[in-house]
Parts: C-alpha cells; sequence; structure tokens
C-alpha cells in the first residue's frame, strides 16, 4: 500500500464514521434558522450520542438475543457497507465489480436484524413500524439497482468508480443522468433514513411514526449505535450522490472541499425540506417514494438512448 492509497483510506474512514455528526448537526441548525430559533450547537448529535453510551441499557423482559445483537449488526453492516461506497477521488476502500450489489445486500442484512429485532419486542405498536418499514423497501430497493446498473452500465465501468465518469465521459446524456440519478438518491436518502416528509424523527404519533417507533425499545449503547449507523448511511447516500456530480479527474485539494460541500448543501436541503413541509399522510408516502422509481425509469430511458439510439 502506498502513501496516497493509505491517505485516502483514513480519509474515508475519517469521513464515514465523523461527518454524520456533523450532518445532523446542520440539519438541526438549519431548522432552527427557518422557525427563527437559535437552535442547538452543531456539535449536540455528538453530546448526544457520547451520552447515551453512558447510559444503562433497559432490557424488556419479553425479549431474547436477537434484540441484544441487532445494534452491533446495524452499526457493523452499516459500517462494511461504507468501505464499499465512494468517497473523495470516487475512491473505496473495497473496490470490486459488482460492488453495488454487494453493498445493497450488506445494507439489507443490517435492515433485516432491524427489522426483526423490533418484532422481538412483542410490540404490537413496533410491529406496525416494521411492516412499514419493509413496505418502502421493497419500493426503494429495485429503483436503486436499476439505476446504479444502469450508470455503470454507461460507462461500462463496474465498480462504484463508474458515477464519476457520467458527466465526464458522456456529454448531455451524462448530465440527465447525473440529474436524474442525484434525485432518485435523494429520495431514497429522504426514505431510507427516514426524513420528512417521509417519516419525522421527532415525532411519537402512532399514525406517522415508521423508524422511530422501531427503536422506541432500544435505550443506552444500543440506541447510541443506531443513531450512528444511521447517520452512516445518511452520510455514504450523500457520497454517491456527490461523485456522479463532481467531475472526474480535479486535484484533491479542489475535489474535497467541493466533496465536503456538498455534503453540507444536501444537509441544508434536508434541513429546509423538514422546516418548510409537513409529514405526507400515510396514504400519500407511497406516492411520493414511487418517485424514485420514475427517475429510474427515466434513467434507464436516457441510458438506452444513448447505448443503442432506441
Amino acid at each position: 500500500m502506498n502513501i496516497s492509497n493509505a491517505f485516502l483510506i483514513l480519509l474515508n474512514l475519517f469521513i464515514l464514521l465523523i461527518a454524520p455528526f456533523f450532518v445532523l448537526g446542520i440539519i438541526k441548525k438549519t431548522k432552527a434558522f427557518w422557525g427563527g430559533r437559535k437552535g442547538v450547537s452543531i456539535f449536540q448529535p455528538v453530546y448526544d450520542v457520547v451520552k447515551l453510551f453512558k447510559k444503562d441499557r433497559v432490557i424488556s423482559s419479553s425479549t431474547s438475543w436477537i434484540f441484544n445483537l441487532a445494534p452491533v449488526v446495524i452499526f457493523i453492516t452499516t459500517l462494511f457497507a461504507g468501505l464499499f461506497a465512494p468517497m473523495v477521488f470516487g475512491y473505496s476502500i473495497i473496490n470490486i465489480e459488482a460492488a453495488f450489489i454487494i453493498f445493497s445486500y450488506i445494507l439489507g442484512f443490517g435492515k433485516f436484524f432491524a427489522l426483526i429485532s423490533a418484532m422481538d419486542t412483542a410490540s404490537s405498536f413496533e410491529g406496525m413500524g416494521t411492516s412499514r418499514e419493509a413496505c418502502f423497501t421493497t419500493i426503494v430497493e429495485p429503483a436503486f439497482f436499476i439505476i446504479l446498473g444502469s450508470v455503470v452500465a454507461l460507462s461500462n465501468d463496474f465498480t462504484f468508480a463508474g458515477l464519476t465518469k457520467i458527466i465526464s465521459n458522456f456529454g448531455t446524456y451524462g448530465v440527465l443522468v447525473a440529474i436524474m440519478a442525484s434525485f432518485a438518491l435523494l429520495i431514497m436518502l429522504l426514505v431510507e433514513c427516514s426524513r420528512v416528509p417521509v417519516d419525522d424523527p421527532t415525532t411519537h404519533l402512532e399514525l406517522t411514526m415508521i423508524h422511530e417507533v422501531m427503536i422506541l425499545d432500544n435505550s443506552g449503547v444500543d440506541l447510541a449505535l443506531i443513531t450512528w449507523a444511521s447517520g452512516m448511511k445518511m452520510v455514504i447516500l450523500m457520497s454517491l450522490i456527490a461523485n456522479i456530480i463532481l467531475p472526474y479527474g480535479l486535484e484533491l485539494k479542489i475535489l474535497l472541499p467541493l466533496f465536503l460541500g456538498i455534503l453540507l448543501i444536501l444537509a441544508f436541503a434536508i434541513g429546509t425540506i423538514e422546516a418548510a413541509i409537513a409529514r405526507l399522510r400515510m396514504s400519500h408516502v407511497f406516492e411520493f417514494v414511487f418517485i424514485m422509481s420514475s427517475f429510474a425509469l427515466v434513467v434507464v430511458s436516457l441510458i438506452a438512448v444513448k447505448l443503442y439510439g432506441v
């Protein structure tokens, strides 16, 4: 391993592990700004997680080993998936062909443990949230596969590094594909990370809760790991959007500020969305999630026209 690779690995790990706290902090600060409030410190998510690590766990008597193991599995799978995700320079710590398939199944394995952990509490309330979460996932994942599969097919690079070549190598088609894919991944981010308008991480109303209801029984270290993993997933999806948008071949001193700037802009955009609109009615959430599928079909159409002229 040469020095540059070692530096990029450390940079990826730093962004993956530390950036989630600042992204969440910027979202909170943005919501406070639009609400005319001073808001909490941008470091508040760090304080919250540290405080949770110091607290004891409260375990329901109805749970089994699944509930105890799930937070660790969720955190480890999210971290492991992040090793496949491209960060600065489109560099992935684990860079292999068809990485996006392995990446998806690793995240899916963590999601599976999150679902069965909620069911393990024997709570019908958490079972309701589990059902909703599973339903949305079945809509989002096919669209994600369609988008990533189409993009890497266009670039003829079946690693995540192919994302960085779309705009640079394919002109107008590349720009259109990048725009559509970025909007689709932004919707996926809002769905998978349980943000407004799909879910509201600050609510505790039975009719509106999805992800939050699934972790009501978690506390202490368990809740800290789940919160940290949720932030990491957000940064991972943001990094995919950043690598689609940023042109290939820029120097690190230019690319790193641009990459971090896109993360900042996306966090500000999420905070603005949450401050500007309310959570959708449950019957309308599916319509919003299906927008991602629509973008995926447009991406496939654009790539088909580019590759086959049909």
